[in-house]
């Protein structure tokens, strides 16, 4: 028996739905907020919200986020995204995933999922049994998990900050706070670590920070004062929602670069960081490696992995682009990034004109 689907009218987005399913328990919602310049793709999260709201709201911001970070890495993509309302620790079952592979199945290529929190490749494994519409599986035409190319954008992310603030991208000796050490945030350490810089780690698992603080000599900062240890860079590598009215006064960093997505809470929290003299790497750019390895995962050549690094290598040179149209604007560089974005969209720069390639099929 089919999911259940009940569609959620929103204004602004293509389509959202809420499904359910009784039999597997499923729980879930699929946005897709913009297709003009091809297919929706976004991550699956599975996450345990505290309610429908919480997750819709997540979903919609997340899917918009999408979009942006599509247009600005010009891979013929748009922005879509789904939440699966679970605890990944207790409820992930295969019955459940098939019901949701089930659901990504009825919108014929509309929506195209990933792994994201909460959902491993192992996860997108059991979706596919129910779809073809699925990226980052395991087999000798796919990228596999796409942290690493994630972790290289956010590293080349915070070579640009350094680059604005100091004229030179040489992390060496610099001071950066790592939030979070999940598959991205570890990967940057790494990066990071090889090239010099000192390190401020924070994570609320205690098993991965006394990994790490080993690993790199790094120094342990408590979990609710990473934000506003001194440092060069803030780089936010976990969930959403950090920088707000409340916390910006109090930061202690001179530029935020990381991946997590969400940083902000609000638009005019932007404003706020620039007013502060904080130079941000707008998330929805730095962020983008691992949408743009999927876009050669999906070519009709098959994946090659050097093309896809040193397209994401281009981060650097896109974020440099977004911080001078900032300046030259006297904007923030959020604003700078959507404005961009928004353009892109508007004229189908970037649109896709061929089909995209499932070689898993």
């Amino acid at each position: 028996m089919a999911p259940k689907f009940k569609k959620i009218p929103v204004e602004g987005y293509e389509n959202v739905v809420e499904i359910s399913d009784e039999e597997s328990g499923l729980r879930a919602i699929i946005s897709i907020h913009n297709t003009s310049l091809g297919p929706a793709l976004g991550g699956t999260r599975i996450y345990p919200y505290k309610n429908l709201e919480d997750a819709l709201n997540d979903c919609l911001r997340l899917s918009k986020g999408m979009t942006y970070k599509a247009a600005l890495a010009e891979c013929g993509l748009g922005g879509g995204k789904s939440v699966i309302i679970a605890d990944p620790k207790r409820h992930k079952t295969e019955k459940l995933l098939h019901a949701f592979g089930l659901a990504v199945e009825e919108f014929a290529g509309l929506y195209i999922c990933a792994e994201d929190v909460g959902c491993t490749t192992r996860d997108v494994g059991l979706i596919r049994q129910k779809t073809q519409f699925v990226t980052g599986l395991d087999h000798e035409q796919s990228s596999g998990d796409p942290s690493r190319f994630t972790a290289w954008g956010g590293y080349r992310g915070i070579q640009a900050v350094l680059m604005q603030l100091y004229g030179t991208p040489d992390v060496t000796g610099r001071t950066i706070a790592v939030q979070g050490l999940g598959a991205v945030g570890s990967k940057i350490l790494d990066h990071l670590f090889w090239h010099g810089a000192k390190l401020k780690i924070s994570d609320i698992d205690p098993v991965k920070v006394r990994k790490y603080a080993k690993r790199y000599g790094a120094e342990v900062v408590p979990v609710d004062e990473i934000l506003y240890t001194a440092c060069d860079v803030l780089s936010p590598n976990a969930l959403g929602g950090l920088f707000t009215r409340e916390t910006i006064p109090h930061l202690n960093c001179k530029a935020i670069a990381g991946c997590a997505n969400n940083q902000l809470l609000a638009p005019e929290d932007a404003v706020r960081l620039m007013h502060a003299e904080i130079l941000y790497a707008p998330d929805f750019v730095i962020s983008a490696g691992g949408l743009i390895n999927v876009q050669f995962e999906l070519a009709p050549e098959g994946y090659l992995p050097r093309r896809a690094q040193e397209k994401v290598s281009s981060i650097y040179n896109s974020l440099l682009d977004i911080f001078t149209i900032a300046e030259q604007n006297g904007s923030s560089t959020d604003k700078a990034a959507i404005a961009l974005a928004e353009y892109r969209l508007k004229y189908g720069i970037g649109k896709r004109s061929g089909k995209l390639c499932f070689h898993h099929n």
